[in-house]
């Protein structure tokens, strides 16, 4: 299957044949504030395995982990396109709602839901964790 996408302005474009690793929902402050939002909605693919056009600019913070986080996103109209966590070396997270299909989408976890906003909902069929989960 393809996954490909890209920002707001089409001046950054994405793609790759790989399966997610993983996909789910970050409750952490960090990604509310860089989100907007309740949440970020993230899939994470290996990072020799996406192709990426355009100019990137990145943002490093600390994310719910307490380890930093590269953001990267579009200098021309500032969506967050992508995420590479130093707790997830290897691996390069792509924001679902950057997908050209966001039906392709399907979180399996939540986590850091002790931040979780207090008029966000989560899927109780998913397994949530308060904060990060143990690595496997």
């Amino acid at each position: 299957m393809k996954y490909s996408g890209g920002c707001s302005c089409g001046a950054v474009r994405y793609e790759t044949s790989a399966d997610p690793v993983v996909q789910g929902n970050c409750h952490c402050h960090s990604c509310q504030r860089m989100t907007g939002s309740g949440y970020s909605p993230t899939l994470f693919f290996p990072v020799a395995a996406v192709s990426v056009s355009g100019e990137v600019r990145h943002y490093s913070s600390t994310g719910g982990s307490g380890n930093t986080v590269q953001r990267g996103f579009c200098p021309q109209c500032g969506s967050q396109l992508f995420g590479q966590p130093a707790v997830m070396p290897g691996l390069l997270a792509i924001r679902a709602g950057t997908l050209d299909d966001t039906a392709l989408y399907k979180p399996a976890i939540n986590i850091f839901t002790s931040s979780m906003a207090t008029w966000d909902h989560v899927d109780p069929s998913l397994p949530s964790f308060p904060e990060m989960p143990p690595r496997p």
